[in-house]
């Protein structure tokens, strides 16, 4: 491993440490309606804004109404950025001309940016006018990472006894406190680092050879911010952060890295603060940063190992490099990667499609974990899902009523945690075998073998768990992919939080209990460990066979030297 990797790795990893508790103080100040240094400038902002949607910042919504505008709310910003791609040819700021997109495939871009997931069945750079990219898909961007910040946020303060607030004030304030400040901030640094700011048409340029290139422009730092910050992905060019355009160096890939982590790492404390109990809060942090070293170790290690069909050539000591950016090396791929997948960005620096079966269990893991801290507000609403499930495990096994935050976990919890869970499997695997089992599935198959398999596992895990980033072996530009994914997403998006709702409201109408001696103790490390076998328990139950028919069964054919 070499000094370049370990330093990248601790500098993100110690940005992390460092943020976690201030930054998860201040959001939690933000939403308790403590004052912050940013009260003064944004105040007089936000009561503007206030005043016109009726609401005040005191406002409170009962569970229902709070779903029901979260719902109708992401269906206006849906069905809006639907029309406005179709009619894109019409629009201004279209200075290449492009046309208005075809109708699968901009009911597959509204659903994928509405849901926070930014899955691309289209190249950015060819497909979408600046009009599109700046003021439709950005404008998603940070709408609606804020839509599951808001929902973590109701969900909280249910939990820690208080009302659940207003869905509009809560979205308002995660994009005014949190998002568009950091935005600014990681947009001006990235600029810096030669990442392009225009309006400006494509340029032509000629090369040395004797070629006409073109390179295109566009408002590409203030994308890039957010879809770092806001656990976005989608790129603003085909090749996304792999493009020199979107990540010149290796301090702008660092930049990028550290961007996605910020706020999803930080809310698990900020459940501390509002809960009151910062010690489990620890413990949730503690879980997840496991989970986060050992897919960093998965995607790394084989990757520097290289192929065993190369070393077996006698070409030892060779990494795997296919795909990968020689700007950034393993070590700074490898952490982007892991973070994306992690974080639940979708962003990628490198050519998923290239890694060997082995490491791309590491993309798997995170998709199919959900909750390695997660997208902002998802991955905290995944975990505690986790929490409880572990609860009412641990009690089946000591004989003893569960409890968790003081309240008793009781039959409605428990089937309301599991139907959160078993939904992201069943969309997962219904989906792949539905696509598998047609003759329209399997026409999107660019690779036989056990590879085709992974490559439609491998949308539909991203589709679920609302990440967006691609083995991009697969024809996603087909209509049933198109349409099926574009399912996929919304369901996958909206049913967790709703029924999470569900659980907060719950547990908000019951008394607290004391503790006594035979309460289970959430904030230990015994609980941890228990809480982090328990995710592995049932993820692998639920997901071994047909990871086993995929990239095991690569794994083992590509050591027995046989391709496809």
């Amino acid at each position: 491993m070499s000094t370049q990797t370990v330093i990248t790795w601790i500098v993100v990893i110690a940005v992390f440490a460092f943020t976690v508790k201030p930054l998860g103080t201040y959001i939690a100040k933000v939403f308790t309606f403590q004052p912050t240094l940013l009260d003064k400038p944004l105040t007089p902002i936000e009561n503007t804004i206030f005043r016109a949607m009726g609401v005040t910042r005191q406002s409170a919504m009962t569970v229902k109404q709070y779903g029901l505008a979260l719902i109708f709310t992401n269906v206006v910003w849906m069905l809006g950025a639907y029309f406005l791609l179709r009619v894109q040819g019409i629009m201004p700021f279209n200075p290449q001309h492009l046309k208005g997109i075809n109708p699968e495939l901009a009911f597959n871009t509204a659903a994928s940016f509405v849901t926070n997931t930014n899955w691309q069945a289209y190249s950015g750079e060819l497909t979408m006018s600046y009009f599109s990219q700046f003021a439709v898909l950005s404008y998603l961007q940070f709408v609606t990472p804020a839509t599951a910040v808001a929902a973590a946020i109701a969900f909280l303060r249910m939990l820690s006894g208080k009302k659940m607030g207003n869905f509009f004030v809560d979205v308002t304030l995660v994009v005014t406190r949190l998002l568009l400040p950091m935005a600014i901030v990681v947009a001006l640094v990235l600029v810096g680092q030669g990442v392009p700011q225009s309006l400006g048409p494509y340029l032509h340029l000629h090369t040395i050879t004797g070629q006409t290139q073109t390179v295109p422009q566009g408002p590409i730092a203030t994308w890039e911010a957010i879809e770092h910050l806001g656990q976005n992905g989608g790129g603003f060019t085909n090749a996304n952060s792999a493009n020199p355009l979107e990540n010149p160096t290796a301090f702008s890939n660092l930049i990028e890295t550290i961007s996605m982590g910020l706020l999803p790492v930080a809310l698990f404390y900020t459940f501390g603060v509002m809960t009151g109990r910062k010690r489990l809060a620890w413990t949730l942090i503690g879980v997840a940063g496991v989970f986060y070293l050992v897919m960093l170790a998965l995607l790394y290690f084989p990757e520097m190992a290289g192929n065993p069909i190369i070393n077996a050539l006698g070409l030892h000591g060779h990494a795997n490099m296919v795909g990968k950016e020689m700007r950034f090396g393993m070590g700074g791929t490898s952490i982007f990667e892991t973070s994306t997948m992690a974080f639940s960005t979708g962003s990628v620096a490198s050519a998923h499609d290239s890694y060997l079966p082995l490491s791309s269990l590491s993309f798997f893991l995170g998709m199919f974990l959900n909750m390695v801290f997660g997208a902002s507000g998802s991955g905290l609403l995944n975990m505690v899902m986790f929490v409880i499930i572990t609860i009412f495990l641990m009690g089946l096994m000591v004989g003893r009523t569960p409890e968790f935050l003081g309240k008793k976990i009781e039959a409605r919890e428990v089937s309301l945690a599991s139907i959160a869970f078993l939904m992201h499997p069943l969309l997962i695997l219904v989906g792949t075998a539905i696509a598998v089992a047609s003759p329209i599935g399997l026409a999107g198959i660019l690779n036989p073998g056990p590879h085709g398999l992974s490559e439609i596992l491998y949308a539909f895990s991203s589709a679920a768990a609302n990440n967006g980033s691609a083995f991009a072996g697969l024809n996603a530009g087909l209509p049933f992919y198109e349409v099926a994914i574009g399912v996929v997403m919304i369901l996958g998006r909206y049913a967790s939080i709703l029924v999470m709702l569900l659980v907060g409201a719950s547990l908000a109408r019951k008394r607290a209990v004391p503790e006594t001696s035979g309460t289970m103790h959430t904030d230990t490390v015994l609980f941890g460990g228990i809480l982090l076998g328990a995710i592995v328990v049932l993820n692998a139950l639920t997901f071994f066979p047909v990871m086993a028919l995929g990239p095991l069964a690569e794994q083992y054919l590509m050591m027995a030297h046989h391709l496809f």
